[in-house]
């Protein structure tokens, strides 16, 4: 049996640079960064003081003010994303493709505001103040099964749960399930809204966060001054499916996603892998299945995190996959602009991948001014470059030890 070709045809994202894909896109190759000093919960409480940050994101532009509240902004975003996406694409959901169309969207910790406002309640008041919407506002799936209500999508829905790496694994889960015929569309992505005190206090305690106060300096990958990630929320949603029914539907082909790599690290909670094996493997296996060589990868967007260890390692990790081309080939980090997303981080990479492969555009790593001795690639310094993309692979990497790459091409 064949397996179907997989393209992309609709696109939706919120992000701290854009709430819309053309804005996004726009910062993101202007080298603008959303992140700002933290306003959604109280800076002078911890170490960390920066946070990229959803702004002007009214929910009721696209969900009913009633259904809106019994939302967490996790699955807000994602319906919201959802909804643009599925209008970017043309797609009309009917009684004839509903049951061939499905969802999957991840979330790497999902409604930890809602836990966190609920819980608050619960100690004060008892548990008969606690909301009835407790439990479908905060658990991970939710943002998937709302999509699919809001949607009448109705094949397989699910939700991958892989901490940095739920939205690239959701994405590789969907193309999966298209590929292998079990449905003709996904609707498929990462959203996530960590923007609480919990996750604040979790991230500074392990410091993992940057502490350095100046917003536009703070998210800084590969760069030997570079000292933790910056928070960011979001979310990012594609509408992919089979080749033969975007020609059906006359619809736009951003590109083509061909393949996908999954691995293990079995090393560490945190910490990757030593010199970044399992990123490795996962990155040999997207390149396996989508049968190209490494020579014919033109970009990376790396996972990035502006984390000691990782750019290290995923560094490492590149020049054993591509070996001698590592060298000429661009791998950037955009959460030097759009901060880490978490579960979403995929997500908005992977449409920033497509929009790379459609614009011809690599998008820069900001904040880069001090080489690091172990960081010694192409890393697309401060300013984009106008490239033809014929092929892009996107990094994924969790804690948990979960490594996720994907390979999109232009669609020929």
């Amino acid at each position: 049996m064949d397996n179907k070709r997989v393209v992309i045809t609709g696109l939706g994202a919120i992000s701290p640079v854009g709430n819309n894909v053309k804005d996004m896109w726009e910062s993101i190759t202007s080298g603008r960064s959303g992140i700002d000093t933290m306003t959604k919960i109280n800076k002078d409480d911890y170490p960390a003081k920066v946070a990229a940050e959803v702004k002007d994101f009214d929910p009721t532009d696209f969900i009913e003010k009633k259904e809106a509240r019994k939302m967490d902004p996790f699955t807000q975003y994602a319906v919201a994303a959802s909804l643009m996406a599925v209008k970017d694409a043309n797609l009309e959901i009917t009684e004839e493709n509903a049951y061939r169309t499905g969802v999957w969207i991840g979330s790497g910790i999902g409604g930890m505001g809602t836990y966190e406002e609920q819980f608050e309640k619960f100690q004060k008041k008892g548990y008969r103040r606690v909301s009835p919407f407790f439990i479908p506002m905060m658990i991970p799936d939710m943002a998937a099964g709302q999509v699919s209500i809001t949607l009448g999508a109705k094949a397989m829905n699910s939700c991958t749960v892989t901490a940095c790496a739920s939205g690239a694994n959701s994405i590789g889960d969907a193309f999966k399930v298209i590929q292998r015929g079990d449905a003709d569309i996904m609707i498929t992505g990462g959203t996530e809204s960590p923007m609480n005190k919990m996750s604040f206090a979790g991230f500074s305690s392990a410091k993992a966060l940057s502490f350095n106060e100046d917003p536009k300096t703070a998210s800084r990958p590969f760069d030997k001054n570079r000292d933790g990630f910056v928070m960011g929320e979001g979310a990012g949603i594609l509408v992919m499916e089979t080749l033969e029914s975007a020609q059906k539907r006359g619809a736009h082909i951003y590109g083509e996603i061909v393949g996908y790599g999954s691995t293990g690290d079995a090393h560490h909670i945190t910490a990757p892998a030593p010199e970044g094996e399992g990123a490795v493997r996962a990155m040999k296996q997207a390149l396996e299945d989508a049968g190209m060589s490494p020579e014919t990868i033109s970009y990376i967007n790396a996972h990035g995190t502006s984390t000691e260890l990782n750019d290290k390692f995923e560094t490492m990790a590149a020049k054993q996959v591509f070996g001698e081309h590592a060298r000429k080939i661009a791998m950037s980090s955009t959460k030097s602009m759009t901060g880490h997303l978490l579960g979403a981080a995929g997500a908005i990479e992977a449409i920033i991948s497509l929009k790379a492969i459609e614009d011809g555009i690599l998008p820069p790593t900001i904040n880069y001014e001090t080489p690091d001795p172990d960081c010694d690639l192409d890393y697309v310094p401060n300013e984009a470059r106008k490239q033809q993309v014929d092929a892009v692979m996107s990094n994924s990497l969790g804690f948990g030890g979960h490594n996720a790459s994907l390979v999109f091409k232009k669609y020929e």
